[in-house]
């Protein structure tokens, strides 16, 4: 029989990472859109990351009709990102670490008025072919901004989950470096990971074998009576 997880970060037990969580107050909205199947993975970060950012929601499933019914208010499509998994064409000269692309992929002139501007983002939780789902099944996200990163820094995960790019980065990791740059604030970055060093040393350290109860020693044959009483 499993124990329950816990009820807060939803990791196993052992693997607990509420010690490390420090709420970030952050200007700008975070909205994770999780596939279900991801609900389920040990290493999975959407709910550290809503746990690290108070002004965050986290929704679970495939697709919703809009961005308005998951917030329950009118919303400005061009006042929101989302992180744009499609092909980017690089142009010359050294890369921004975010920028704003068209539909065909081309950096935006005016990435930095837009990304000044932004009310919210909206972060894909899955699998490279789960997240690829989630952008189809919600055709809704085409109005939003295409946001792409260009992060300075390897996964955290390292061995401890196969990626299919070499600079893919977790759902916490993406969201903290995105939000550490909208903000101005690069401490964020390191602050928000500090659940997920966490996690990752838990997972890499031996578990501790449970302590068994003793044995009742073995019952040995009844002794053969003399005859004597």
């Amino acid at each position: 029989m499993h124990a329950e997880p816990c009820p807060t970060c939803l990791k196993p037990v052992h693997l607990c990472v509420c010690e490390a969580v420090e709420p970030i107050d952050n200007a700008v909205f975070l909205l994770i859109l999780q596939h279900p199947q991801e609900k389920r993975e040990t290493l999975g970060t959407a709910q550290i990351a809503h746990l690290q950012f108070r002004n965050s929601a986290l929704k679970v499933g495939l697709s919703w009709s809009n961005l308005k019914r998951i917030l329950g208010r009118e919303v400005d499509y061009k006042r929101w990102g989302v992180l744009y998994l499609g092909p980017v064409k690089q142009g010359a000269g050294p890369q921004p670490e975010v920028a704003v692309v068209d539909k065909g992929g081309n950096p935006q002139k005016d990435s930095d008025l837009v990304l000044a501007d932004l009310e919210g983002v909206i972060v894909l939780d899955g699998t490279w072919s789960q997240a690829k789902t989630l952008w189809w099944r919600n055709p809704w996200l085409l109005k939003c901004r295409r946001i792409v990163l260009n992060p300075n820094f390897r996964s955290l995960y390292g061995q401890a989950r196969k990626e299919p790019r070499r600079d893919s980065v977790s759902t916490l990791e993406a969201a903290a470096f995105l939000l550490s740059r909208l903000e101005a604030e690069p401490a964020i970055l390191d602050r928000a990971l500090k659940p997920f060093s966490l996690l990752l040393k838990k997972l890499r350290a031996p578990r501790p074998r449970p302590v068994l109860p003793p044995r009742a020693p073995a019952e040995g044959p009844a002794p053969e009576s003399d005859g004597t009483e």
